[in-house]
Parts: structure tokens; sequence; C-alpha cells
């Protein structure tokens, strides 16, 4: 395994005393665990709605910033910066979601002397813009998926386009991600509808009607390559994560290695990651995603430049603290591996586990946490911020949890994580883990041998609770 630096940074004393947490719930209570193992002082904000949270112990400074409306609260950049001056903050880690991916809050934090856990603001935009982003995926010789080099402005464009790559394809959303402003369309009469959807979609939830044109690619594979890269240009890949059982485009289980990839794939989707970061000139957490066809060629769709919900799989198998290094790496320390250091041991997966209820199209379902029993034993992790008597609020993401197993080959990583999700529950609240449940006794999940359509030949109405 590659040393992952868990003592005292060997270029002297940290130069962080204090850093402040823009984030809430289990990532919120990550960063502060590796903060506190590397004497790190911590603060963290919080909305009214996360008031008395049991996480916020953790932090030596809470600090309110607002209504729970998250636009009111934790989108409010002005805010987290006054409350980062106000403890006497030397840097802000956005953890994932909300502002991790904001060009304008890194230069905000760095325009307050207040150093921003996460790549610069050039990066963020460059890699940010998928036009922008594939133009230098293309310029690096990473493959891209056939499609318009940039946004398309018109629709005779756009048509034009379609017929050169070919039906189906995907009309997206220049900025954003998670589904939204994504259409996928098999015809011409169908692609003047979808243009419209799509932009006014993509306006309400990024205020960027911007659009572009992919060959939408079957029932593919979805696998990411995890990247970390310091200040003085060394960027080493952590190899890869499959995240292809999803729903809708949301990722519901993660895991390393991808079964579906061989070796050959493998090592040249994580060089083509390299080698775009270096090109980005690129520093701290990365993931560069990819769609694999069914004949086994991958694709690349975008980078995501934060950390990943998903990286405690990667952790498991390499054992490396991501968290740290991102850290690490925003104080201007040189990375403490090389890539020859990095070795990954046995198979990891990982479940969200959401407060929603399968059997009804995935209905929210928040509510008061009556009852909670946690797995435990050898190789098994349970990142959550909840407890019985905890309140899952209908105004934020409804994960409560991500359970992590890792065991020295995938058959016994799927037989532990079936083990684990008999010992966890979560009661009365509907959650997902009987759809867990259920996947993991599927022979076709089972064989490695899936696409990105999986989940839609389970019956979910037979999956009980």
């Amino acid at each position: 395994m590659a040393k992952s630096q868990s003592g005292p940074a060997a270029a002297g004393p940290l130069k962080f005393k204090r850093i402040l947490v823009a984030n809430r719930g289990e990532i919120a209570l990550r960063v502060m665990r590796t903060c506190r193992e590397m004497g790190i002082d911590t603060a963290c904000v919080f909305s009214e709605g996360d008031r008395g949270a049991e996480y916020l112990k953790l932090a030596s400074h809470p600090v309110c910033i607002g209504p729970p409306p998250p636009g009111e609260s934790y989108l409010k950049g002005d805010r987290i910066i006054a409350a980062a001056e106000m403890v006497g903050a030397d840097a802000i880690h956005p953890g994932y979601g909300f502002l991790a991916e904001n060009a304008q809050f890194a230069e905000m934090c760095r325009d307050s002397n207040i150093e921003f856990i996460g790549p610069s603001a050039e990066s963020i935009r460059l890699l940010g813009d998928k036009a922008a982003a594939r133009k230098l995926a293309k310029k690096a010789k990473v493959p891209t998926v056939p499609g318009s080099d940039g946004v398309v402005e018109d629709d005779e464009a756009a048509l034009k386009i379609a017929e050169k790559v070919g039906y189906p394809v995907m009309v997206k959303a220049l900025a954003g991600g998670g589904g939204r402003g994504l259409r996928i369309v098999r015809s011409r009469e169908e692609l003047k509808h979808a243009l419209a959807t799509s932009r006014q979609e993509a306006l309400t939830s990024f205020n960027d009607a911007g659009v572009y044109i992919e060959k939408f690619i079957e029932n593919p594979r979805h696998v990411e390559v995890q990247l970390i890269a310091d200040q003085k240009g060394h960027v080493v890949h952590l190899y890869e994560r499959d995240c292809t059982v999803q729903r809708r485009y949301q990722k519901l289980i993660e895991e390393t290695p991808s079964p579906g990839i061989d070796n050959r794939t493998r090592e040249d989707m994580c060089k083509a990651a390299v080698r775009l970061a270096k090109a980005a000139n690129y520093y701290n957490a990365a993931t560069v995603e990819f769609v694999v066809d069914q004949k086994g060629k991958p694709y690349f769709i975008e980078v995501n430049t934060r950390i990943q919900v998903e990286h405690p799989v990667t952790e498991m198998v390499t054992g490396i603290d991501l968290i740290r290094c991102q850290i690490e790496v925003a104080m201007g320390e040189p990375l403490g591996f090389t890539q020859r250091d990095v070795k990954r041991n046995g198979a990891s997966i990982e479940c969200r586990i959401n407060a929603e209820d399968p059997v009804h199209n995935f209905r929210p379902c928040p509510g008061k946490i009556e009852h909670l029993n946690v797995p435990g034993g050898m190789g098994v992790r349970f990142d959550s911020h909840v407890y019985a008597g905890y309140t899952i609020s209908p105004r934020y993401d409804s994960m409560i949890g991500k359970l992590i197993v890792h065991r020295p080959t995938r058959d016994e990583a799927i037989a532990a994580m079936r083990r684990c999700l008999m010992e966890l529950r979560i009661q009365p609240t509907k959650t997902t883990i009987p759809l867990f449940r259920r996947i993991m006794e599927d022979e076709v999940f089972i064989s490695g041998k899936f696409g990105t359509n999986f989940v839609e030949r389970i019956d979910l109405e037979r999956l009980g609770n």
C-alpha cells in the first residue's frame, strides 16, 4: 500500500491551525475526523435546520449561517467567508455538493486570504465547462464521445450534428449534472422538443441555458478514475471505481475494482485521466468519468473537481486518506507517494443508504429515526451522521449514510455486504436497504456483466421492507 502520511507533515509544523468545514452531515463529519487526527482545529457552519446535530459537537466552533433552505445558508458564500473570518480559519473545506465546484467561491476564499481546499478557480472553470473540458480532453488524446464541439446555438445545427453522429443522441446541459437538463433523443422528430426542454431545465437549475449533443452510448458501464495531484505538478491515479448501478443518473452502488473492464482498458483509462489533469494544470482531488461501451471502449464524459461521495471505496483498497491528501496539497505539501507506491488491495463495495422508498418510485421519506443498528466487523465502515432520535429533513439530500465493505475478493465483498445489510436497521424510516439486499442476491450483479439500465430490470414492487 502507498504511504498515507498518517503522521505529522514532514515539512514541519502544519500550516493550517483551523479549518472551516462549509458543508453538513456525513461529509462534514468525515472532514472533521481527519482534521482532528492531523491536529487541526475545526469550525463548521450549520443552518437552523441542523442546529443541535451531533456531528457539530466535533467542531470547536460551530457557526450558524442562516435558515434551513440551502439557498439561504449553505449556498451563501459571503456568509461562509464571514464565518471563516470570525473564527480565524486558515482554510475552508467545501466537501461535495453546495459550493464545492463553484469557481467564484474559490476566488472569494483566496481573495480573503483563506485557502480553498480544492483546485484553482481556473481549473474549476475550465473542467466545469463541459465543452471546454471535452476540447482539452481531445488535445490530451483522451477518447471522447462523438458529438458537438461546444454549445449548440440553434436547432438546425443540432439536427446536422445528430445526423452525423447517428441516433440515439443525448442533449446535455453545459453546466451542472445529476441528470438535470439531459434528454435522450431517438429520432429527428424528438430533437427540437428535447432541445427546448433541456435548455429550459438547464436555465432553471444552473442559470445557464447552454446545451450540447453527444452520441448516446446504449447501456454502458460508468467508470471513473480517482486522481490526486499536488501543486508541484505530480499527478497520481488511485485506480478506478465502477458506478454503473444507478437510477436516473444518480449513483446507488460503487465498487472497485470495476468488474466489467479488463486490465488493458483500466490502464488506458487511468493514464488518460492523468494526462487530462496535467493538461489542465490541476491540483487537489478530482475524478475523471468515463462511459465504457458494450465492446469495452471507454469514452470521457466529464471531470468532478472535488471529493466524491464514493471516495471511501478507494480509501479502503489503497489505504490512502483522500481528505488528508486534500488538506496536505492545499498546504503546499508534495504528495507523500508516487504512482509506483500505489497498490490496490482487495475489493470494496459501497451502498448509498437513502431515506427513500424504492417501491414507490424512490419517494423521499423524511422523519425521525427511532431505532438504528449499525453493522460492524472486519473491513466494515458506515459513514453517517445520523443516530437514534435524529430527524431526517426534507430540505436536504436524502442520503442517510454510506455502507462500505472491504474484502480480498469481490465475491467475499458481496457476501460481507449481504450480511451487513441484514444487520443494518434504520426504523421506522423507509430506505433503499431492501433494494440493496435484492441486488446483492442478483445473478447478473454477481456476474459483473451489467450496464446502467440494470436497476430498471428489478421488480421494485416485490422488494417488501
